[in-house]
């Protein structure tokens, strides 16, 4: 009896009825695009296309830069020098191009220290208007230089600063400070407490816990911040207009405006002092490029 139901289970039909597979569903899933699954064109002609319309305009300028006055040629060549010469030497370019470094690197290392001070005092301390600075640190962001320009020259001339470099470096400061506090404070809550924590237990003070254990770990956010302050300055025109009357206190940008004139423009010399003033922000650019990108990331993620 045993036999024949064993031998009634395994019969044909009754196994392929119940060992058959379900059938396949019809439905294909959803299957997300790769990138790697992206044609390579899709990323390559919009890059292209916005390289394109980046650097014609550079290499337009360069090209009335150096190619000699009267020639219409779209290839720099044959290559002169001669306009580069007279923005230099006759147009006062080098003592622009002198004031100028003085006002990014004061503004840079004054930006760094007190946006440092800041940052720390915000990222490591609770206040009642912690909040509220805050919120009016980011407010800030949206008023326009150009509304502060009175105020800031009322000021100026009371103190009897008019006319001079260090106008301008506080008021670039001043203008720089806001967001390079809020990148700074990110940045420092990233560095963890206990670090600190152990370097007190080791009897240092809090100054030197900072400087020994944290300052070594914001060098991105440092250089971020230090970076954007001295472009910022760099290539800022307003205050240097408003704030610096003669022209042995002018910064490139203003020595830039002189060389449009009311009837004709000079474009060989304008195009050479263009060149001037970009060549510091592509090489500050070129060697920082990896630190800026950590430091503006870490210092937006938290905080």
């Amino acid at each position: 009896m045993t036999a024949a139901l064993a031998e009634k289970n395994s019969a044909p039909g009754r196994s392929a009825r119940h060992s058959a597979p379900p059938p396949p569903s019809t439905r294909r899933p959803k299957r997300e695009r790769a990138f790697d699954d992206v044609p390579r064109w899709q990323i390559y002609v919009p890059l292209g296309i916005y390289l394109l319309f980046t650097l014609i305009p550079f290499y337009w300028m360069f090209l009335f830069a150096v190619r000699p006055a009267g020639s219409t040629s779209l290839v720099p060549w044959p290559m002169t020098g001669e306009h580069f010469s007279k923005v230099w030497n006759e147009r006062s370019f080098a003592l622009f191009f002198q004031n100028s470094m003085i006002v990014g690197v004061c503004t840079l290392f004054a930006t760094t220290l007190v946006a440092l001070a800041g940052g720390y005092a915000l990222a490591r301390f609770n206040f009642k208007i912690k909040s509220a600075f805050m919120l009016a640190l980011l407010c800030s962001q949206f008023i326009p230089g150009a509304l502060m320009l009175v105020p800031l020259f009322e000021i100026f001339k009371n103190l009897q600063m008019i006319n001079s470099l260090g106008s301008v470096v506080i008021a670039e400061t001043v203008f720089q400070l806001p967001l390079s506090i809020i990148l700074i404070s990110g940045f420092i809550k990233n560095v963890p407490v206990s670090l600190e924590e152990a370097a007190w237990v080791d009897g240092c003070s809090r100054f030197r816990a900072f400087c020994a254990v944290v300052l070594p770990l914001l060098r991105p956010g440092l250089i971020a911040v230090g970076s954007f302050a001295f472009v910022h300055s760099w290539n800022h025109f307003l205050f240097a207009l408003m704030f610096l009357s003669e022209q042995d206190k002018q910064t490139i940008p203003v020595g830039l405006n002189t060389l449009i004139g009311a009837d004709s423009v000079d474009l060989g010399a304008l195009a050479a002092g263009g060149v001037i003033a970009a060549v510091p922000v592509v090489i500050v650019f070129a060697f920082i490029q990896k630190w800026l990108i950590t430091g503006f990331s870490a210092g937006a993620v938290k905080g």
